[in-house]
């Protein structure tokens, strides 16, 4: 069997093994075997390799000049990290400017990004600001990511500081009366960073009378065309008698789910956007569909059934209903106005406004964590109706009732939702199968003198709130979704329409056969021939009856 050489003269190698080749020996080598081996052996270094592309040969004559040229200490020992270096030198982007283009670092996009909020506005002095301190609408979201981080809930203190200065940033631009950092919204692409405002009173009015005249005269256009359209066609199609069930119109900007105004950005720095008002259709629609969200206010939300809007009326929607169900407050904070009494009593629906107790007494961090009753929603519920105050959708006005009198007797109005009151308990908040809706506990017990309440809810992950003394505050990160212990179900498509009844009038006849359309041939042809004879026989007469006529 044959060893590990001598090699043969079409293997790399050869020659290397010969006698003289040695530098030991005393023997002049042999000029041509040596030459061969050398170009052998530079053969196999400059096979270049089928993964990376390099041969063996650059590669070492990169190594030996990186280290002549560095000369660093104990070069073997570094011999592999030398190695490494070179190959990453030779797989880099190589520049072809005359100067390198500088990459951009993602910090730097961000501080870029964020440098707006660090720069005070042209005049803004310290005595100004001293006089603002009080007055200011601004949030200390600092203070309470504070209180939320004792229980590890929250975002890092950079990204609370920006958006501490992102919502002082949105107050300077816009008429706010009050501003609260409601949460983030997690998406697919980006997330939302939410704040929830309450505008002034002229300028919210404002605003609702631009809309109002905005749909008047959308509707003033939509009925000039009908006209038209009516003059143009002499002959219509018969009318479908199927009436569609009425439009719910949505609340008014201040009062149920439209009580605030939410504004969102991506990241702090960015514009603030403002969302549209949420109407009952779209929070109808929102319960029996479940999407992410993408971070786009104008992608379209794809689904079953169809969501009457995009992202933003969805994230809209889902804030809406969020709020309606996590909002809270320690008991006793808020307390219902004395001169609403008479008002609910004529009016007979429940209270919608509160305010705040100047006497309430705070209770301990172990009161409120072991019962549910020392909490209480502040928000309004939202009903099936999609509304807090349920509206009947089929009444009319007086003289509409005077015309289709007829009309309303036939349709039936569905009974009047009543939905819980404002400041019912949390331990009225029925359960998830057996979860309950709500989970208190401490923020710490190895120091529970100095604990903070923190009550998290089970129906929506992610939404928290936190009670210390007399401070509170209530705040959600999730992807606004709410639990379901099963998993979700899309809404199957509705029943095919039935077949119209097939008879006598709509059935098609089969054709004849051959003997069929022969039969009848000849059938026609004997009654042509008999009303032949019959007009004949009725001419005779005739000719007779005239002839006796004139004798």
């Amino acid at each position: 069997e044959r060893g590990h050489g001598p090699y043969q003269p079409h293997e790399p190698g050869y020659g290397l093994y010969q006698p003289g080749y040695s530098p030991y020996d005393d023997q002049i080598p042999d000029p041509k075997s040596r030459m061969l081996a050398i170009q052998n052996a530079k053969a196999y270094l400059l096979k270049s390799s089928t993964t990376s592309g390099l041969n063996l040969y650059d590669h070492l004559a990169n190594m030996l000049t990186k280290i002549l040229d560095e000369q660093p200490t104990n070069a073997v020992d570094i011999i592999e990290n030398i190695s490494k270096d070179v190959k990453w030198a030779q797989l880099r982007k190589k520049m072809d400017t005359l100067r390198d283009e500088h990459e951009i670092l993602p910090t730097f996009e961000a501080a870029e990004k964020r440098k707006a909020l660090f720069l005070k506005a042209n005049g803004e002095g310290d005595e100004e600001l001293e006089e603002e301190i009080g007055e200011t609408p601004l949030p200390n979201v600092m203070e309470t990511a504070f209180y939320f981080e004792q229980a590890g809930i929250g975002l890092s203190k950079d990204e609370s500081y920006h958006i501490f200065l992102a919502l002082k940033k949105l107050i300077s631009v816009q008429p706010i009366q009050t501003c609260r950092f409601w949460g983030k919204i997690l998406g697919l692409e980006m997330n939302y960073i939410i704040a929830e405002v309450q505008y002034h009173e002229g300028e919210e009015e404002e605003e609702t009378e631009e809309e109002e005249v905005i749909e008047e005269g959308g509707k003033g256009m939509g009925e000039v065309e009908d006209e038209d359209e009516n003059k143009e066609k002499e002959y219509e199609p018969p009318k479908s008698t199927y009436k569609p069930p009425p439009i719910i119109p949505k609340e008014e900007n201040g009062t149920g789910a439209n009580k605030y105004v939410y504004f969102v950005c991506n990241e702090p720095g960015k514009p603030w956007v403002k969302l549209p008002p949420v109407t009952p259709a779209q929070i109808v629609c929102a319960r029996k569909i479940k999407k992410f969200f993408t971070g786009r206010l104008d992608a379209p939300v794809v689904s079953f059934p169809p969501f009457p809007g995009n992202e933003a009326n969805y994230l809209r929607a889902q804030i809406a209903r969020i709020s309606a169900g996590t909002q809270i407050s320690p008991i006793g904070f808020y307390q219902f106005a004395e001169e609403e009494g008479d008002e609910e009593e004529e009016g007979g629906g429940g209270r919608d406004t509160y305010e705040e107790n100047p006497d309430f007494q705070p209770l301990s961090v172990a009161e409120m964590v072991d019962s549910l009753a020392t909490w209480v929603h502040h928000g309004q519920s939202i009903l099936k109706q999609g509304r807090c105050v349920w509206l009947n959708p089929f009444q009319k006005s007086e003289e509409e009732e005077e015309e289709d009198e007829e009309e309303e007797k036939a349709e039936e109005p569905d009974e009047a939702e009543i939905g819980p009151p404002l400041l019912t308990p949390l331990s009225e908040d029925e359960g998830i199968q057996n979860i309950p809706a709500w989970t208190a506990q401490p923020s710490s017990n190895l120091i529970p003198q100095y604990a903070v309440a923190i009550l998290q809810s089970n129906r929506w992950p992610g939404a928290y709130a936190f009670a210390s003394g007399k401070k509170f505050d209530n705040i959600y990160f999730g992807w606004g979704h709410k639990y379901s212990p099963e998993n979700h179900t899309p809404a199957l498509p509705p029943p095919v329409q039935g077949e119209y009844p097939s008879g006598p009038e709509t059935t098609e006849t089969r054709d004849p056969t051959l003997e069929e359309e022969l039969a009848f041939k000849a059938a026609t042809e004997e009654a042509l021939a008999a009303a032949e004879d019959e007009e004949e026989e009725e001419e005779v007469a005739e000719d007779d009856d005239e002839e006796e006529e004139e004798d």
